[in-house]
């Protein structure tokens, strides 16, 4: 049981270790800096349009 202990504690330190390295590196390149841009910017598009048709395409719209 103690060797078991002895063998998932490091292994969970360095879990977190990783974690928190991950984390300030977000922090550091600007990865959570406008949470709500995109999806703002997801309603506030333009209707979309009908794309034209493809050139030798005889079909009606």
């Amino acid at each position: 049981m103690s060797s078991l202990l002895a063998w998932l504690v490091p292994v969970a330190l360095g879990m977190g270790l990783v974690g928190l390295c991950a984390f300030l590196w977000s922090m550091k390149n600007g990865q959570l800096e406008d949470l709500d841009g995109a999806g703002e910017r997801v309603l506030h598009q333009p209707v979309d349009a009908p794309l034209p048709a493809a050139p030798g395409d005889d079909r009606k719209q």
